[in-house]
């Protein structure tokens, strides 16, 4: 196999250089020569991650799809900590990210199974203030393509970033209570009666007939209707947009407030 570099980072100072290859090496270099100085070993699959300590030269970060978590210690070439990804039942989950924190305490990892690992020195008991199950209702909506092949949203028929900010809510899609809907960025100082999502029954492909956040609950609609409502506001609310961006039937603008009033967009 014909050996190619993955991954390469600079340590905090410079001095040297880590690249991952193909071969699942860790390969350190002196940066100023091109000396090769260690061979790291430990990893069984390719490495997408490395990480270098914000202010400690001497500490690397890598992680791979094998789901190993390694700390360096790359002036010596060996390894600090280790952390396998091993979830119950579903064997090891392939990590995909990791950040140091500023003060380099602490380092966050995401998984191929949509968790979100935290390490770190201290006691764990500010993290338990959250729900262990946080998703945004809106991550595994369907997309789809209009007719200039943007993406728009298939239920709301919106672009996906003009869209508000999403629910929190729970691996079964019920929704956080609202002290936790204002830990979204958009939501910090929404009212009370703002932070209460509107829920929905849908079908699903099998038939099954489930309950699913659809928008926000707003005090200025009418309570007959109020699904439809808030769709349809949606679809006018772009539609409107479409029409000005392309310069369009200029007269429909004035009417923008006054429909964007039916619109979840009241952040």
């Amino acid at each position: 196999m014909k050996p190619k570099v993955t991954m390469i980072a600079w340590n905090q100072n410079d001095n040297y250089v880590v690249t991952a290859v193909n071969n699942h090496l860790l390969k350190v270099w002196n940066s100023s020569t091109g000396q090769l100085l260690h061979d790291l070993v430990g990893h069984a699959d390719e490495v997408f991650v490395l990480e270098t300590h914000p202010f400690d030269c001497r500490i690397m970060l890598s992680a791979g799809h094998d789901g190993n978590i390694f700390i360096w210690d790359i002036t010596k070439g060996t390894k600090t900590k280790h952390y396998f990804n091993m979830i119950e039942g579903q064997g090891h989950g392939a990590v995909f990210d990791c950040k140091f924190s500023p003060d380099g305490q602490h380092f966050a990892c995401t998984d191929s199974h949509g968790h979100l690992l935290i390490f770190g020195f201290g006691c764990s008991r500010p993290y338990e203030k959250i729900p262990d199950q946080m998703f945004f209702h809106t991550d595994y909506r369907p997309l789809i393509r209009d007719s200039n092949n943007y993406v728009l949203d298939e239920q709301t028929q919106q672009a996906p970033h003009l869209m508000p900010p999403p629910f929190l809510v729970d691996v079964d899609g019920n929704p956080h209570p609202t002290k936790y809907q204002r830990l979204v960025p958009g939501r910090e100082n929404c009212a009370d009666e703002h932070l209460i999502p509107q829920l929905g029954y849908v079908a699903t492909s099998d038939g099954e007939v489930v309950e699913q956040v659809i928008g926000q609950q707003t005090v200025d609609q009418d309570e007959p209707g109020l699904e439809p409502s808030i769709l349809d506001g949606m679809i006018r609310q772009l539609q409107l947009e479409q029409d000005q961006r392309t310069g369009a039937d200029q007269e429909s603008a004035p009417s923008g407030p006054q429909n964007g009033e039916g619109t979840p967009r009241r952040g």
